[in-house]
């Protein structure tokens, strides 16, 4: 730990206003907004956010903000019911398989922009049958491992595929002005709170003990 830490000016953005709290909550929370602009969201999509934890629920909040139809879907059911009341989306209702929540959910036509942010390599395969014709795919997830798809469907549906990695200061401002419009529902987001003294011993637990967990933040 150091005391003082050196960085051009350049690299700062001023809060402006912000607590300390919902600062530290800025840089997660743009993932999910830079994805939001490279998918090009607008209020004639129909979006689908695979993967409810913290960057998911940006996804879908600023998905949403974007005038987005959302919907989310995860394989938790107790965390996908929270998340999508925390983001104002629609959880994705229950069938046999995913494919088949999706397919009845649009009636085969599938999603315009689909986000998969759930660091899985077979949901993200799984996703490009989420995909409508003419729609736009974008991993916000980054994966080691080799990423496949049948091409005759891909091409079939004349989809679009985006990567999309971090954030920009652009996604920094845009999550900070809907901060300061109350458009994001931080005591919802951060869930739980710790110091460094119990860091020690909460962040093991947290680990495995994730009950109503969204982001924790350790106060300095």
């Amino acid at each position: 730990m150091a005391d003082l830490i050196a960085l051009p000016a350049a690299h700062l953005l001023p809060g402006r206003g912000l607590s300390p709290e919902h600062c530290a909550a800025v840089e997660f929370l743009a993932i999910g907004a830079h994805a939001v602009r490279r998918g090009s969201v607008t209020s004639d999509d129909r979006v689908l956010v695979v993967g409810a934890g913290p960057i998911g629920i940006g996804a879908a909040l600023f998905a949403r903000l974007a005038g987005g139809q959302v919907t989310l879907l995860d394989l938790d059911r107790d965390r996908l019911v929270v998340a999508a009341d925390i983001t104002g989306a629609n959880p994705l209702p229950q069938a046999a398989t995913s494919a088949e929540a999706v397919r009845a959910a649009t009636g085969g036509a599938g999603y315009d922009v689909v986000f998969d942010a759930t660091g899985n390599g077979k949901s993200i395969e799984a996703g490009f049958a989420y995909v409508a014709h003419g729609g736009r795919y974008v991993l916000v997830s980054v994966v080691k491992d080799d990423i496949t798809f049948a091409d005759p469907e891909f091409h079939k549906r004349e989809a679009t595929l985006f990567a999309s990695r971090n954030a920009t200061s652009v996604d920094f401002e845009t999550v900070m002005a809907a901060m300061r419009a109350g458009e994001v529902p931080m005591d919802r987001i951060v869930t739980h709170h710790t110091d460094m003294a119990g860091a020690v011993t909460d962040l093991p637990r947290w680990a495995h003990d994730k009950t109503g967990l969204i982001k924790a933040l350790i106060a300095i």
